[in-house]
């Protein structure tokens, strides 16, 4: 009995680091937490857009980092986001999406890693962890660019160094990569180095594998979470 009620209250998050709720990025989110539910079945999944919430990322103030202090592991900052915050470590598993800009993940991504992890990291030399659970991680990156373009810059290498500091504090996050994701109507933007035709095709192609692949993400998170 106590094992069926701890599944009831069972608790996902997917962090929509995307300015839209429907595209890409969203849509993969919301395909790995059916992934969730189909191994969970009574789980509650939430999915958070960051971009409807007014937050900044890590003020520097160590309030949380203050021998004795009663925010001692705790971020201190009052805002739209911190109630959302204390709800998201406390979850069974987290799954990350994120559009490329530039080469990195979205700026409100960037913000939220910063609340998220900084308060549970310790300056020692045993790489201490204060979050309050380990729970399963996975992060979802779409890009405009080619895998082969994304693999010639490193991307992959690039974002290992987040994943490396988010296994030290929570565990090591799986990972899905989508490439050459379709946007908009390229014929009707200056966009030379891409065509409609080659989008709408790798669109019809691939995007049904990607979305497989985040639900298979979803299920991995929530085997893990039952460890």
């Amino acid at each position: 009995m106590q094992f069926f009620k701890s599944l009831i209250n069972m608790k996902f998050f997917a962090i929509n680091g995307s300015p839209r709720h429907n595209c890409n990025t969203a849509q993969l989110l919301k395909e790995s937490l059916k992934g969730i539910k189909s191994i969970i079945s009574d789980a509650e999944t939430e999915i958070i857009n960051l971009y409807d919430i007014p937050f900044n990322g890590c003020k520097s103030c160590f309030a949380c980092k203050k021998i004795n202090g009663r925010h001692y592991g705790k971020c201190v900052y009052k805002d739209d986001f911190k109630p959302i915050l204390e709800k998201i470590v406390q979850a069974d598993g987290i799954i990350l999406g994120s559009p490329v800009y530039f080469g990195d993940v979205t700026g409100n991504i960037r913000s939220f890693l910063e609340r998220f992890i900084f308060p549970f990291f310790v300056y020692d030399k045993e790489g201490t962890s204060l979050a309050p659970k380990r729970m399963p991680l996975a992060f979802i990156y779409t890009m405009n660019v080619s895998k082969e373009n994304a693999l010639n810059m490193e991307y992959e290498h690039f974002f290992s160094k987040t994943e490396s500091v988010l296994e030290n504090i929570f565990s090591k996050p799986l990972n899905l990569y989508a490439y050459d994701t379709y946007q908009f109507d390229y014929s009707k933007y200056k966009m030379e180095l891409f065509t409609e035709e080659h989008k709408a095709k790798v669109r019809k192609e691939q995007f049904h594998t990607d979305l497989k692949a985040a639900f298979n993400i979803g299920v991995e998170i929530a085997n893990k979470s039952l460890l």
